[in-house]
């Protein structure tokens, strides 16, 4: 039955799954309607992932579920019919392949006599599917190359292939998790355009702010039950915040933390240069939190890494920690300034997902415990006890896997990996990414709270909310260099983009490129 002749594209019911003492999904329902963009919120752990890997049939449901999708019945957690296509946040792509590649992998390659592949024909092909985008790319070259909405598109075209449009679900969990701010606009056009092709969307995000630019209905989980579900223009981000919290929630929060300009300098650095950095130079005094802010292109995502002297581009300038020594550093020896840093993809670069939650934690410093080669476990298991008391980490205990846990405690591992080892500087790149409100809240009071007794924290941060929550202080980058700088009392969110999109000349920028 075709879903434009039903009244609901997919259906669930009593969607319930359980893991050994754990209750994921308790009796959860879900209708997405033909041709909207149905928005899926809730803390972490509330169970979202739970039902989109039961619906990918990596889960298997509990009994008693009931599904149907363009009014057919399916065996959720056993059966993915062909009209649900997913998007998943590690977007599942080949990042040393070429965007050809990539879409060919799933959609098969264009063959002729004697199965030799046709790469004129699939250089055509690849080209007409990220023409419906009107995106340009160069499909020849590595995806770990592209920008970051770049690989989103290829994953959309490539879960959409051999679709007709018109019928079916595509699931997006968490596609802007790490896209730049200007670069969301730019995603919201290939929804908007999957949406006129009558197809819905199950759109699953963190970011409360975006859900009323695209979303038409959203639902509300919270400790594995549906809260709500309800239209978006029936509803506020504070109202939002507290449905999914189960408690009042202030979006727009800001961390208590005072400025200190007269503080002692702690990073210096000067001259630096790199992939796309032209000259960069910083002071960050003792206790501030300072946010590094800029368009693509810019160097916002290298320059954090840099600092932590873990870029994966050279890169040349100094750099001093003043409170050690007056000497400088080239910043290609950075490394041995041992600056730890919480990295932007956490499932790449920070967790080892087949170790445990203490093994991840006390990664960082297992040279400190013990002699001789030994490891010191009892030793190893008081600072492991230590540190997830003292930020919160909920776990089933320190041998549990670190996969097992939500985002935000996943995030929570991986800063308590760096304050082990006591620094007097600690970098974050995109520290909320595909983390809820609820913790986001809890994160920016940590960093506050840390802040205030005198450790110096470095932000660079996509998305904005983080850096007006908690920064002391913002500089914005243009073209490589410091274009801008905006202190705590003129930073708003409006000040901030437009800061971010002026030109050396004080002109709006105008961004042609896909």
């Amino acid at each position: 039955m075709s879903a434009t002749l039903t009244e609901t594209t997919l259906r669930i019911t009593g969607l319930s799954k359980t893991f050994p003492g754990t209750r994921a999904l308790i009796d959860a329902s879900l209708e997405i309607r033909p041709g909207e963009v149905h928005a899926l919120i809730g803390q972490n752990g509330s169970g979202k992932s739970t039902l989109i890997k039961t619906l990918a049939g990596y889960h298997r449901a509990d009994s008693g579920a009931v599904a149907e999708i363009g009014g057919e019945p399916f065996a959720i957690g056993h059966d993915v019919p062909d009209g649900l296509r997913f998007v998943h946040q590690d977007l599942g792509l080949v990042l040393e392949l070429n965007a050809m590649d990539n879409l060919a992998l799933r959609g098969g390659f264009i063959s002729g006599a004697a199965g030799r592949i046709r790469w004129r024909a699939q250089e055509e092909e690849t080209y007409r599917l990220l023409d419906r985008f009107a995106v340009e790319l160069d499909i020849h070259r590595p995806l770990a190359e592209a920008t970051p909405v770049q690989r989103t598109v290829v994953a959309i075209i490539a879960a959409l292939q051999g679709w007709q449009g018109g019928e079916g679900v595509l699931v997006l969990d968490e596609p802007t998790a790490l896209l730049p701010h200007e670069e969301v606009e730019r995603l919201f056009a290939m929804v908007r355009e999957v949406k006129r092709a009558g197809t819905s969307v199950l759109y699953v995000s963190h970011r409360l702010d975006e859900l009323f630019e695209i979303a038409d209905r959203v639902t509300v989980l919270r400790a594995g039950r549906v809260v709500t579900t309800l239209p978006m223009a029936e509803v506020d981000g504070r109202g939002l915040a507290s449905l999914m919290v189960g408690a009042d929630v202030d979006p727009d929060y800001r961390a208590p933390v005072a400025t200190r300009p007269d503080a002692p300098v702690v990073p210096s650095m000067r001259d630096v240069h790199g992939r796309r950095l032209r000259g960069v130079d910083l002071d960050v005094h003792r206790g501030e939190i300072l946010g590094i802010a800029g368009l693509a292109g810019a160097g916002m995502p290298e320059l954090p890494y840099v600092i932590a002297g873990c870029s994966r581009f050279p890169a040349t300038g100094r750099i001093r920690l003043a409170q050690r020594s007056d000497e400088w550093l080239d910043v290609a020896d950075a490394a041995s300034l041992g600056i730890p840093i919480v990295p932007a993809d956490r499932a790449r670069e920070a967790i080892v997902a087949e170790f445990g939650v203490g093994e991840n934690l006390s990664l960082s410093i297992l040279d400190r415990l013990g002699s001789r080669g030994k490891l010191a476990l009892r030793e190893e298991r008081a600072v492991i006890d230590h540190w997830t008391r003292e930020l919160g980490i909920v776990t089933a205990g320190p041998d549990a896997l670190i996969s097992t846990l939500s985002g935000g405690n996943q995030q929570k591992v991986v800063v308590a990996r760096c304050l082990v080892r006591e620094p007097e500087l600690l970098v974050l790149s995109e520290p909320t990414a595909g983390v809820d409100i609820g913790t986001r809240v809890a994160i920016y009071d940590l960093i506050a709270r840390l802040a205030r007794g005198g450790l110096t924290v470095v932000v660079s941060s996509s998305d904005l909310g983080d850096l007006l929550a908690m920064c002391t202080r913002v500089v914005v980058l243009r073209n490589g260099r410091v274009g801008a700088e905006l202190g705590a009392d003129g930073l708003t969110e409006h000040a901030l983009v437009r800061a971010m999109e002026e030109d050396e000349g004080g002109n709006r920028e105008h961004d042609e490129r896909s």
